[in-house]
């Protein structure tokens, strides 16, 4: 019995060593994604005239990035990318933790450039939410969606990309423009969710409900929003 028990404890031990290893991996590979969306963020605002209009960013109430520095995967002749989204509380107040999805879809690879493409979505009112919150979503079919306007673009517009539930743009080398992702899927990544927020956490409580605890990365991203859009002018109510 003893032998028995030491083969058992000799085979455990390593096996629990590595999945720590594996896990303490996976959540510095999540802190790095998080800063590189906010350098990322700062790059894409740093020229008005060809960045997010400030309008719309004011108005967003939720925020996607898959930052530049996560490479497109090109599988089963579609794309894959990993990102992150925040939310203001309540639509109007700060920005909050960051939740975890992944992009997949085989249209939009054709209109990125790989590993030094930036992709972001902006989510302009509830119903967008509640969907970008659910386990997956398909753009175009569970949540109407559209290529953002840049720049000075947006001012006559403004009205129609409101009523948008989800906004899309990407920047490809050095170019940041509207790109169109109808037909993408967003899946939640619960299990980078569950390695940074615990085993229950789910994206309402991280986004919506946001009762979990925002760490430092989350809140240099946030500090970076800020920069841009301290203030939200739509209430979320789900």
């Amino acid at each position: 019995m003893k032998r028995f028990l030491l083969i058992v404890m000799t085979v455990m031990i390593p096996t629990v060593a590595m999945a720590k290893a594996k896990e303490s991996k996976r959540v510095k590979g999540i802190v790095a994604q998080i800063h590189r969306a906010s350098v990322d963020v700062n790059s894409i605002m740093a020229t008005p005239d060809k960045a997010i209009p400030q309008s719309l960013l004011s108005d967003a109430l939720c925020v996607g990035i898959i930052p530049s520095q996560v490479k497109f995967a090109f599988m089963f002749g579609g794309t894959y990318g990993r990102g992150l989204l925040v939310c203001r509380k309540g639509g109007t107040g700060d920005w909050g933790a960051s939740a975890f999805f992944t992009l997949g879809g085989g249209s939009f690879g054709l209109q990125i450039g790989g590993s030094d493409t930036s992709v972001v979505l902006l989510v302009m009112n509830p119903a967008g939410a509640r969907a970008i919150t659910s386990s997956n979503v398909k753009l175009g079919a569970d949540a109407s969606v559209a290529a953002g306007p840049v720049g000075r673009y947006a001012g006559a517009a403004t009205t129609q990309y409101m009523n948008t539930e989800i906004l899309t743009y990407s920047r490809s080398r050095g170019v940041f423009a509207g790109i169109s992702l109808s037909g993408s899927l967003v899946k939640q990544d619960l299990v980078d969710d569950h390695a940074v927020y615990g085993p229950n956490a789910t994206p309402a409580d991280i986004l919506i409900r946001q009762n979990v605890h925002i760490g430092p990365a989350s809140r240099e991203l946030d500090r970076t929003l800020d920069k841009y859009s301290p203030h939200g002018g739509r209430s979320l109510s789900l």
